[in-house]
Order: structure tokens, then sequence, then C-alpha cells
């Protein structure tokens, strides 16, 4: 977690009755602070404050959150307990808002106008987003020099496919509700996915894991190559995995049947978040570990929660195995995650066809509190218990919008600077042994046309496309020939092949799909190496330090023409040998009526940064 320059970032999380708040200083982890506030409004308010020189308790008089944040920042400067000398030594602050709905996909520095756009999400949330709201506005007032920075909950799962976000109900609830999969515990999946990626010594970008935020509430979450392409809630943190009172899944029959039956839909509601789940299936309690210690006794509806609980765990596990194509960690957190070790056997239970194996004296011995492989050494996927730390995750973020900040303004400098956007048609790159095996011993592809990437050329030689379910004719190939085979396809072409490609960068092919190759002479099959590429701009360095930007980074870029679009989640790839250019695929191109000539871009803002390799 580094800046810029040295920060000191203070992270607040606001709930209906409560406080908590961390505090981080880059250039000094030893007077990290962090602390909560409970029961404001109510008899009994109580902080807890745990900083360098230890951990102390103080009563507070009845108070509302005004006296709440001022006793925090009493603490946070106090002569015993403070870590600063006052407020306006903070860099920023971070807020936690649990929905960003579609708009809200990154770290945001809020302005009035911003409060105004999060203010209509307020539906989406109506039990969280109104209280955090409220907090950022009283924290905006008691520290007004200090950028304040909102973080969702919501933004790690933007990367959802359609096909995977969108419910099968009538579309126009979509295109004017908004009803649709959004997905929870963002910073804690992201944060845990870089963790385990750490602890593996492998790049996050190269790895498919499974995360199971496991706790009073829970949810699990597929991240392919650092992307979440799924996850167990949904429109709102009721669906998916049982939790603490949660019922998760449940048929949407059951809803109009109750409602037949008298109740009514804020009764259901109340049920089905505050009475269900472990509660509602044991009868004993909403807390694990109540339920395990009924579960010993020999309670039979206890243990039945237990293995309802693990079961849907497993069940999802599965399912995501199959979405990731193969998997390499399963990856443990939250209260339940860290801390139960039969929780974790019996949701692998009977994954070893999967190639997961458990080592019983790890997971037993595992505390939770360190990062901690809990799977035996010969096993194909690895098991890592990680504590998750969603308040670092936020203050991450928070410095990576600070800089992100400065980014825009570059860009908004440059911003009447255009580039051509090109259209990338289907495609396919051939090793040297293919071009053989397909046209002949010793032949060298034939140049057609330059392309517009130096010593990059469209050739006369074309192949068919064969899969398992219909062929594409007449692709061409690009030279020259490359350390590996890959083809390029558009979104809509999977369906005519009867194949289901990722979304990758170019070259990250592991674990993607294969296909037949065919020429006029002869066929090679592939066993991967299709893909439905991202799109992309190509930079020189010089390039990429007019705009401000890096190797890696993922920027939007707006289009200009007779149907001007704006596209996300472009990656912006630098190299010597590059020539200015973006990059889409034909349906892409279709969207914004461009042409085989292109069309001119401008960087409209960027999303996140990339190596500083």
């Amino acid at each position: 977690m580094k800046g810029e320059r040295p920060e000191k970032s203070l992270v607040i999380n606001c709930g209906s009755s409560s406080l908590k708040y961390s505090f981080y200083d880059t250039n000094d982890e030893s007077r990290n602070a962090r602390g909560s506030i409970e029961r404001i409004g109510l008899d009994g308010t109580r902080l807890k404050h745990h900083g360098p020189k230890g951990e102390l308790k103080r009563d507070l008089p009845r108070s509302d959150f005004t006296q709440a944040f001022k006793a925090m920042t009493a603490e946070l400067t106090g002569k015993e307990t403070g870590v600063i000398g006052g407020a306006g030594e903070v860099s920023v602050v971070a807020h936690r808002m649990v929905h960003g709905g579609e708009k809200f996909t990154e770290g945001t520095l809020i302005t009035d106008e911003i409060l105004a756009e999060m203010e209509k999400l307020n539906s989406l949330a109506p039990l969280h987003n109104p209280v955090m709201l409220a907090g950022i506005r009283e924290m905006r007032r008691l520290y007004p020099a200090v950028p304040h920075v909102a973080v969702f909950d919501t933004a790690f799962h933007h990367t959802l496919p359609a096909y995977a976000f969108l419910y099968a109900i009538p579309h126009e609830l979509y295109e004017k509700k908004a009803v649709r999969r959004y997905g929870f515990h963002g910073s804690s999946h992201n944060y845990i996915a870089l963790r385990a990626a750490q602890f593996l010594k492998r790049r996050p970008n190269e790895l498919r894991l499974v995360s199971c935020h496991l706790g009073n509430g829970s949810s699990l979450c597929a991240v392919d190559h650092g992307r979440s392409i799924d996850t167990s809630m949904g429109f709102t943190p009721l669906e998916g995995l049982i939790m603490g009172t949660r019922c998760g899944d449940v048929d949407a029959g059951v809803i109009g049947f109750l409602e037949r039956d008298g109740l009514t839909s804020a009764q259901i509601d109340e049920m089905l978040n505050k009475k269900s789940g472990l509660l509602g299936l044991s009868g004993v309690s909403s807390d694990m570990r109540e339920v395990l210690t009924a579960a010993d006794q020999g309670n039979r509806r206890a243990l039945v929660a237990l293995k309802a609980f693990c079961y849907r765990v497993r069940k999802y596990i599965g399912a995501y195995v199959a979405s990731l194509g193969g998997l390499d960690a399963v990856i443990f957190t939250g209260g339940i995650g860290q801390g139960s070790a039969v929780v974790r056997a019996l949701a692998l239970q009977g994954l070893d066809c999967m190639g997961i194996a458990l080592d019983e004296k790890r997971n037993g011995e595992a505390s939770g509190d360190e990062v901690t492989r809990i799977s035996t050494d010969d096993s194909k996927v690895a098991v890592i218990v990680v504590p998750t730390d969603e308040e670092r995750m936020m203050a991450r973020e928070a410095l990576r919008t600070l800089s992100r900040s400065y980014i825009t303004r570059v860009l908004e400098a440059q911003k009447q600077q255009s580039f051509l956007v090109e259209v990338s048609a289907h495609h396919i790159h051939l090793t040297q042994e293919h071009v053989e095996a397909l046209f002949g011993q010793g032949h060298q592809l034939t140049k057609h046309a330059n392309l517009s990437q130096p010593g990059q050329y469209a050739c006369k030689e074309q192949l068919a496309i064969v899969g398992p379910k219909g062929r594409i004719d007449r692709v061409r190939i690009l030279g020259p020939a490359r350390k590996y085979t890959q083809v390029e396809i558009a979104m809509t072409e999977q369906f005519k092949l009867g194949i289901h490609p990722p979304i990758r960068e170019s070259g990250d092919i592991a674990d993607t799909p294969g296909c037949t190759l065919e020429s006029p002479t002869g066929s090679v099959p592939i066993d991967r190496g299709v893909i439905c590429a991202l799109r992309h701009v190509h930079m020189s360095p010089e390039d990429a330090l007019r705009y401000g930007v890096r190797d890696k980074s993922f920027v939007r870029v707006r289009v200009s023409g007779h149907r001007e679009l704006v596209f996300g989640d472009v990656l912006v790839r630098v190299d010597p040998n590059f020539k200015l250019a973006m990059h889409i695929d034909t349906d892409e191109a279709n969207a914004a009526n461009i042409g085989a000539k292109g069309a001119q871009g401008f960087i409209d803002g960027i999303q996140s940064e990339g190596s500083m390799n």
C-alpha cells in the first residue's frame, strides 16, 4: 500500500448505530490504529480503540454520529492514544459504500455532484447507503480540507459478463429498474485474491481462484485472471449461500406463496433477512460457533443446519470450477472461513475429483490469524486460509483513486489528442510448426498488406476455424509466425462455432478452448488458444508518458462518430515497438457504427493503474 508520496489514510465504515475506523500511515505502519464505536444514538455507547500504545475501551455518553466522529478524532489525536497531530494531517478519507450500481465501478472522489448521483442508488440498498451517505456528509464537514473517496462493495464485480449478472425475467426490468445481480464483499474478495497470489508467488492475472468469504454474511466469488466473473450474492446480499440470518438461494415462488398465505412483503423481507439462515434452520443461533456446539451435543436441527451450510458452499465451489474451466486455489476468509476447521473440511469433502486434497493436520492447526496453506503438498489445487482486511483494501483503493485523479488531470489536458480506433476482425496467429503443417514443409507466410503496428502484416493465406457446432471460413492469418498459435474471434461468433472462449489479453491462452484449423491442403487441431481479445490501446513509452498512464492500465475511451460511444475496460499495452492505435472487434465496431477506415478515439478517463515495471 504505497502512494506517490507518504500518505495518512483514514477509513470510515458507518452502520445504522455503529462506526468502525482504521488509520494507515504508509511511511510508518507501526503507527496504524483502528477502533469502533457501538450503540450510537442508544444508551451504553462504547468506544474501543487499538493503537501503537495498546488497546483501550471507553464508555461514551449517548450521542449522535457527529459526537461519535469527534470522539474518534479525539482518540486519533490524543496524548495517550494519538497517531496524528490534528485532522489536517490526514491525506485522504475513504468511505465504505455498499452499493455503487452500474455507475460506480471504482473508488471515486466525492464531490457534491457525486453525492447527488450516489443518492439515486439508495433504493438499491435502503438499509445501508443512506446511513453511509449521512456519515460522508458529516465527515466532509469535520474534515473539509481532505479529499474524500467512496469505495463500493459492488465495484470488484463490475466485470461480471451479462450472462452471469442478468436474471431471466423481462429485460425491461433491467433496462428501467436496474434489476440484475451486483455482488457484494468486493473489497474482501479483491484483497484475498491479491494476498493469495502473493503467497503463491504468482501474478494475480494468471490464476483461477474461488474466494470463500464465510461469516454472518457469506459469499463466494470466481476470480479468473484477476477479474470477478461470478459471485453468489445478487441484486441484494440475500442471494447465494446460507448465512447467519439470511436464507440465501430460495425459490422465488415461495414469496408469492407466503403472500397468498397472509404475510405482507415487509414481513417476508424481515423473515428472509433476519429470521432465516443458520438461525432459522437450527433454531439455536445465527452464530456458527453456537451451532457447532449444539451439533456436537446431538442437536439434530443444528447438525442439519451445519451440513446445509457446508453443502451450499461445496455446491458453489463445484459450479465455479466449471465456470473457470479449472482451478488453482480455494481461499477461505471471514469469521467462519478463518475460524472453523470443521466447516472448511465439510465444505471441501468429496472434492478430491477436482484436485483438492485437504491436509487434516494443517487444517486443524490453522489459526486464521495469518496466511496458511492447509492443502497437502501434492494437492493440484492449493487451499489457503487468508485473514481478510477490507479496511486496508479500502485505504489502498483510496490511494489509487488519488493517483488516478492526478492522471485524470493529465488526460484532461490531453483529451483533444485523438488516436486511430481500428477494427480488428477475427484472425489467426500461427507458429511456424503449424504454418508448415497446414501449407507444406518449409512454407513461409506471404505478406498481403501491412498493419498499423510495425512489423505486423495480414497474410494472403486464410484458414477455416472449425468448432463442435459450425465453422467460419476465410479467416485471415496475421504474420509473422509466433511462439504460440492463437485464434481471436468476436463474442457473437462463439455461438456459430459452439465454443465459449474467455475474454483475455492477447497471449494469455492458458486454459482456453481449442478448435480445428483447416487449410485447402491440411488441418491442425489445437487444444487451446481461442480467445475474445480484451479491447486495447497500443502505446509507445512516449505515448504512455504523454497520457500519464502505464502498461496494463485500464482506461475509458470515447469514440467519436455518428453513434458516439464510450468503451470501458480498455487495456493499455506499452512497448517501444508499438504505434498509438486502439483495437476493437467487429461486434464493438458495429455498436459504434465504425467502418473499415476506423474512427477517432479520445481517452475519457482512467479506471485502474497498471504496472510500474
